[in-house]
């Protein structure tokens, strides 16, 4: 297997050329042929990534005998037995990251579209790459996070299955607070909102006697706003404010009593 300086140019022009029409190829069918055809934003973006890998490793297969005349699959068995000899060397944490972004592409435990949080942060999956998937979080920050990692690590995934989402709201009130009031005024306040499920509907949980306040949660579903539920808490509590106010219950300071026994220094010394 000989290669003349002509083919190495001209297998070089072609594996460029390659790769050019690989990413095309793969946005043409994410943006416009599957989901026109039907397919989920999802499915498109693995059906197009699966389908941009068959067509990058048939046309590396092609111009593998342009580039080295004599190129067969003797050849290619021996490259392939020194490319797993290199992995075990020093390419095993790329090997497991695209082994890992094959298997969210198949299995889909976590796919494009999705919010997922790992390790404290929370964001949605844009896309879900070879070597690794890109998550923004709501700060307009995108991160980079190995596919290997999404699948060896806990990962929480709010919208698996659906995109409906339970927040939780804590509200505190003071003591001497009709509790029914509050309830009242905590449900008024959820079904104001057009962000808030109707069905099922916002409920209110009567949590504790805390040490300075009546504590409840206000639990609300929602699914257009699962990738910002932040923003949705936010205008949750301006609604129950409101409301809370108008209806004249207080929301208390944390308060502690301190009781003296016996005051430092002698009798009737201040």
């Amino acid at each position: 297997m000989e290669a003349s300086p002509l083919s190495i140019v001209i297998g070089l022009a072609l594996v460029a050329a390659l790769f050019i029409a690989v990413s095309i190829i793969k946005r043409i069918l994410r943006d416009g042929v599957l989901p026109k055809a039907g397919l989920s934003r999802a499915g498109s973006s693995a059906v197009a990534t699966l389908t941009a890998y068959g067509v990058l490793v048939v046309g590396m297969l092609t111009i593998l005998p342009i580039t080295f005349p004599g190129f067969n699959l003797n050849t290619l068995s021996v490259m392939l037995g020194a490319l797993s000899f290199g992995i075990g060397f020093g390419l095993r944490n790329i090997a497991d990251n695209f082994v890992s972004g094959l298997i969210l592409l198949f299995e889909q435990p976590i796919k494009v579209g999705d919010r997922i949080e790992v390790r404290g942060t929370a964001g949605e999956v844009l896309e879900v790459r070879a070597r690794s998937t890109i998550v923004r979080t709501n700060d307009h920050i995108e991160i980079i996070v190995p596919n290997s990692q999404l699948l060896s690590e806990q990962v929480t995934n709010w919208s698996h299955s659906s995109n409906r989402v339970r927040l939780r709201i804590p509200v505190g009130v003071h003591y001497k607070s009709d509790v029914r009031v509050v309830e009242k005024a905590l449900l008024e306040a959820a079904s104001e909102l057009d962000d808030v499920m109707k069905d099922p509907a916002p409920t209110v949980n009567f949590a504790a006697f805390g040490e300075s306040s009546l504590d409840f949660q206000l639990w609300v579903w929602t699914e257009t706003m699962s990738q910002r539920p932040q923003n949705l808490r936010g205008a949750v509590n301006f609604k129950i404010w409101d409301k809370l106010k108008k209806c004249g219950i207080e929301i208390p300071y944390p308060q502690r009593d301190l009781y003296v026994k016996e005051w430092p220094g002698k009798s009737g010394e201040i």
